[in-house]
């Protein structure tokens, strides 16, 4: 889905990724690569596969728009090193985007590290009116790109049936972006008058609500 931001082109796309049109960059959030290694080393049952599928996916994204920049907006890793480390320095060698990582809650792997594989570890990133940080954050004059919540809507039927789903929350000055890897988990977001929520639905974005003009 194609949205204006301060007379920019945003593209929403399916995986929770956005594409900025005009600079080529595409914005991840909260992938949390480890993850499923460290739970399944804790004898938490979940599938082998899940581990690639997150290199899937952002391989897929890169493929559809092929950006110049790659900007994580935190929580890149779930912790300390494991075995998804190797994994994510072989699949950064096959592509050859800028590639910043805005550090988050979870980043805790030493910059030094990133820094052998060419990934730049910053605080927080500005590119003319936006800025991108991990944790939601708030700018006169600035629009923010942020993630660490993992929004999450619920919407409700006739009767009792209700759906969960991963959306991209839009507030006025700011977009939080869904948690793009596997295993996540959501935080329920409850709109206000003044914010627009675009849920993801199997392979399709969809405007759910939008702000009163």
């Amino acid at each position: 889905m194609k949205i204006q931001i301060q007379n920019e082109t945003f593209i929403l796309h399916p995986s929770g990724a956005v594409f900025w049109e005009s600079k080529k960059i595409i914005i991840i959030s909260d992938v949390h690569l480890g993850k499923v290694t460290h739970f399944r080393k804790h004898g938490i049952a979940i599938p082998q596969n899940a581990i690639s599928e997150n290199f899937r996916k952002i391989t897929e994204v890169l493929d559809e728009f092929m950006p110049e920049k790659i900007i994580f907006l935190g929580d890149l890793f779930h912790s300390s090193k494991n075995a998804e480390w190797d994994l994510f320095e072989k699949w950064l060698s096959n592509h050859n985007q800028e590639t910043y990582l805005i550090t988050g809650n979870h980043d805790i792997i030493d910059e030094k590290h990133y820094k052998t594989i060419g990934v730049v570890v910053i605080e927080m990133l500005q590119i003319d009116a936006f800025f991108f940080t991990h944790h939601p954050t708030e700018k006169e004059n600035l629009f923010n790109f942020s993630g660490h919540i993992h929004p999450g809507i619920v919407l409700r039927g006739l009767g009792l049936q209700s759906l969960k789903l991963r959306c991209f929350f839009h507030k006025p000055n700011q977009m939080i972006l869904p948690a793009f890897g596997e295993f996540t988990g959501k935080f329920f977001l409850k709109p206000e008058i003044d914010h627009i929520v675009y849920a993801i639905a199997s392979n399709e974005v969809i405007l759910i609500n939008k702000k009163n003009s």
